[in-house]
């Protein structure tokens, strides 16, 4: 393969619906590029695509994949997306590297709900946006519903540049109004018959020609102007005006494709090589720093990992985008967020696991090198002199969480390694050891998701694991003050121990005043507050430690102690062992002893005295809640709110969105661990949300004495 030169490279993902056919279609292409000589299919697992094993055993795509087809004296790079939106990791990577996106539709569904969802992601993003309607030789096809669909939610953006004579079995020719031509295909596709446009479908033709005319005009002053004077734009005029309508998104064209049956595929390619706008016409990267980086092949070296892979008998593929300046065989890069040194041994222009060995690329051109060092996903490799660093990929939250261990507690180090490399391939996995709940937490974005780590580790590492339901981080705290004290006394020969300490507890908010007179069993408490501290708990809340000792009754040097015995009773609090938060504590008397006291004594005193208060002062639970937001078409609305008022669910609001009903909720962590899969259950698949921690919340008393019983049975059981 040669060398392309930026203004020769397009690069472009490949989005949509699980099942619209995205493998199929880049099957076809590069069949049609002459990358591949025979197309393989899902069904038959030899799609260039999904070469993994687990997308083989599953029969749909976990990993975007990469590939490249050379059309017309230009390189166009693909990565084809996984559509279900348990593995939109992959679609986020890639449209932060891409120009375009390609967005498929299945021809008999229309407008899916992942459609939406990928979509949205193309605005954040700002990407040009092409549509495909693909399978229109199935019985089911509807191309007229499609674009209905497509107008309601877009509308007039949404513009065909073609238009099938017919669906279902008989799907043989479209229209093509930009041409203005027929093509048509004999039964095996490929190259198409051109033919003039029927008598039949002229009018039609010419309606939505002259919309595609008055599409590509308005994106360009100029070509506005040549369209009043001559009434219309010759071709070459209009590919210029689409253009200049992608990269603004002003316009998203619709094609009509048949992948299955190679059917306007080599049209939607001849598109894509002669309008797509090259990645030297699109909006820059920006560095960490703020600096904007043209991809200049004359410019810095400076290269972006955007995925990494590891394969049998290889290791870790890195793959990459040239930011800028050109990388070749042999050329020592810094990584600018390890510090390390690499050489880069090999250059590859890929397609799938079939990798085609180049001496150079340039900006813009997207590539994969083996055997690096220490490159992980998301590091910046530069040339001598560059300092760029890019940190563009954000990741969304996760939405389903398991606990998992091995089966043989044995193999607990080696299935944390496992875990932490696979999630360099897949960063939308979140894996946490928890201290606190004393288990390893694996969260992602659905049950699918978990599903396929599970059958990951043990078919590829033959390490048997179990999932199971993950313990909630409940919280404690109290709801009134009270007063305690403790004295700590030990004599055992020898110097002793001794410490005694009064304090009150009460609940914290912020801004409270300053303590004063308390009133505890008809007895009068004054506080003088000498010294106040305010500790930021890690797990979140806040403790308030006063001195107001007077008199020299417990010497100041004990006080850290006393502290320190109360924030051990914290991490463990006495309803539920569970983390303790937003208290105030106010240590005001004690007693010392002038031999016998220590550190160790006023610890103990402080935290028990801490313990009988906390008890006595309305002790609550605490549980965290999340912000959901759930993407529902309008007929499943009842259900999916009733489902969520079951949940313990409060709603917050709900606004209509093109056909969707956006529900917004706050619902506790506890209620939403099989929400994943109910939803899909209820809506068939065709709802969506997310969700974000929003608060710690006190839990209904029902709740609460459930939680209380047990963790009582667990204690009785330890």
């Amino acid at each position: 393969m040669k060398v392309y030169q930026t203004n020769e490279i397009k690069n472009i993902s490949i989005l949509g619906s699980s099942g619209s056919g995205k493998t199929t279609l880049a099957e076809a292409m590069l069949y049609e590029g002459g990358v591949i000589k025979r197309r393989g299919t899902v069904d038959a697992g030899n799609t260039v695509s999904d070469y993994f094993p687990v997308e083989k055993e599953y029969g749909y795509s976990v990993f975007s994949t990469v590939f490249s087809v050379e059309w017309q004296d230009r390189k166009l790079n693909f990565i084809d997306c996984p559509g279900s939106d348990d593995f939109i990791g992959g679609a986020v990577s890639a449209l932060n590297v891409t120009d375009t996106a390609l967005m498929v539709l299945n021809a008999q569904y229309g407008v899916e709900v992942g459609t939406i969802n990928q979509f949205r992601y193309t605005e954040q993003f700002h990407k040009p946006v092409i549509f495909v309607v693909n399978q229109l030789d199935n019985d089911k096809a509807d191309y007229d519903g499609t674009i209905s669909q497509l107008r309601e939610q877009w509308g007039s953006k949404i513009v065909p540049i073609q238009y099938p004579i017919s669906t279902g079995a008989s799907f043989n020719a479209v229209v093509d109004v930009l041409k203005m031509k027929m093509y048509r295909w004999k039964p095996e596709g490929g190259v198409p018959d051109v033919l003039e446009i029927p008598a039949e479908e002229m009018d039609k033709a010419m309606e939505l020609h002259k919309a595609l005319v008055e599409a590509a005009a308005e994106n360009d002053d100029m070509l506005m102007e040549k369209f009043f004077e001559e009434g219309t734009l010759s071709e070459d005029d209009m590919r210029a005006g689409i253009r200049a309508g992608l990269v603004i998104r002003g316009m998203y064209p619709v094609f009509c494709v048949c992948a299955g049956r190679d059917m306007c595929v080599r049209r939607t390619l001849e598109f894509l090589g002669n309008v797509v706008p090259c990645t030297d016409k699109m909006p820059r990267p920006v560095t960490t720093s703020g600096v904007e980086v043209t991809p200049d092949s004359n410019g810095p070296t400076s290269l972006f990992f955007f995925k990494t892979t590891v394969e049998p008998h290889i290791g870790q593929v890195s793959y990459f985008k040239v930011i800028s300046g050109k990388v070749k065989e042999g050329d020592d890069l810094l990584n600018a967020d390890r510090g390390s040194k690499e050489r880069i041994a090999q250059l590859f222009t890929v397609a799938g696991q079939t990798r085609v060995q180049v001496p150079e690329m340039v900006a813009g051109d997207i590539g994969a090198t083996v055997k690096l060092k220490e490159v992980r996903r998301g590091n910046t490799l530069n040339g001598k002199g560059c300092d760029y660093r890019f940190d563009f990929i954000k990741y969304p939250d996760p939405k389903f969480r398991r606990a998992i261990k091995p089966v043989n507690e044995a193999d607990a180090e080696k299935m944390m390694e496992i875990l932490m490399r696979m999630r360099e391939e897949d960063p939308t996995w979140v894996i946490e050891q928890s201290k606190e709940l004393k288990q390893t937490i694996v969260s992602g974005q659905g049950e699918f998701h978990l599903r396929t780590l599970k059958w990951r580790i043990e078919n590829n590492d033959k390490l048997p694991i179990e999932f199971f339901e993950p313990k909630i981080p409940y919280r404690e705290t109290i709801t009134k003050a009270s007063r305690a004290d403790y004295r700590h006394k030990k004599q055992s020969g020898g110097a002793g121990q001794f410490g005694e300490v009064h304090l009150i507890v009460e609940p914290y908010y912020e801004g409270m005043p300053a303590p004063d007179t308390y009133r505890f069993g008809g007895q009068e408490f004054k506080i003088s507050v000498r010294d106040t501290q305010t500790i930021d708990l890690e797990w979140g809340g806040k403790l308030v430690f006063i001195n107001s000792i007077v008199g020299g009754a417990i010497d100041a040097r004990f006080l850290p102690a006393i502290l320190k015995g109360i924030m051990a009773r914290m991490e463990q609090g006495p309803l539920t062992g569970s983390y303790a938060r937003d208290v105030r504590i106010i240590v005001y008397d004690g007693k010392m002893h002038p031999v016998d006291s220590n550190e160790i004594s006023f610890m103990l005193a402080g935290r028990n005295a801490f313990s009988t208060a906390f008890k006595e002062a309305g002790p609550k639970i605490l549980e965290p809640v999340y912000d959901v937001e759930v993407s529902v078409p309008a007929d499943y609305l009842g259900d999916v709110m009733s489902d969520l008022q079951g949940r313990r669910a409060i709603i917050m609001g709900m606004n209509s969105e093109k056909g969707y009903e956006k529900l917004l909720a706050k619902v506790p962590l506890k209620e939403m661990s099989t929400y994943s899969t109910s939803l899909s259950s209820i809506t068939g698949g065709r709802a969506s949300f997310t969700m974000k921690f929003a608060s710690y919340e006190l839990v209904p008393s029902d709740v609460q004495e459930k939680l209380l019983k047990a963790y009582e049975a667990t204690q009785a059981e330890d």
